[in-house]
């Protein structure tokens, strides 16, 4: 499927739009994301990733091969989501809400970039391993791929009534 850019809608609802600083920090703080992909037919595919950002690019970790990895490397284009705090209020029928969406395009890391994303995932998620790290690595370094997505867009929305 060739790549192509697409302009960016903005938020429908500008009274809940959030600027781009307040939506980093909600991916920054989200402990999952639902990457969205689509295949060579256009099937879209989203599956919830573990995620860290760094700068302006989002990481996660993934097996060498399956859908995500075959997706990405017939379409690079992606979409990223977070939901952050949430509430439904039943009475009123509502859901106090804030959520980031990104797009951009998802590479594959190299063997020499993976250590630095996967040291930043571990000691977000798994603080308590971060000294047993450097035996992970060299067990389970060449198995896993690491993505990157380089953000070209990020917008979000909030409701706290």
């Amino acid at each position: 499927m060739p790549e192509k850019k697409t302009p960016f809608r903005p938020v429908r609802r500008s009274d809940r739009a959030i600027d781009e600083k307040a939506a980093m920090q909600i991916l920054q703080d989200g402990k999952y994301g639902v990457l969205s992909t689509a295949d060579e037919s256009g099937q879209p595919y989203g599956i919830p990733v573990n995620h860290i950002v760094i700068g302006n690019s989002i990481y996660f970790h993934s097996a060498m091969h399956g859908h995500k990895i075959d997706n990405i490397r017939m379409n690079s284009r992606v979409s990223f989501c977070v939901v952050g705090a949430n509430k439904i209020i039943p009475e009123q029928l509502a859901t106090n809400y804030e959520s980031v969406v990104v797009f951009g395009v998802a590479t594959r890391v190299s063997n020499n970039e993976k250590r630095k994303p996967l040291e930043a995932l571990i000691k977000r998620f798994a603080p308590d391993q971060v000294n047993t790290s450097a035996e992970y690595f060299e067990k389970h370094l060449k198995r896993t791929a690491v993505i990157k997505i380089d953000i070209e867009h990020v917008s979000g929305k909030a409701r706290n009534e």
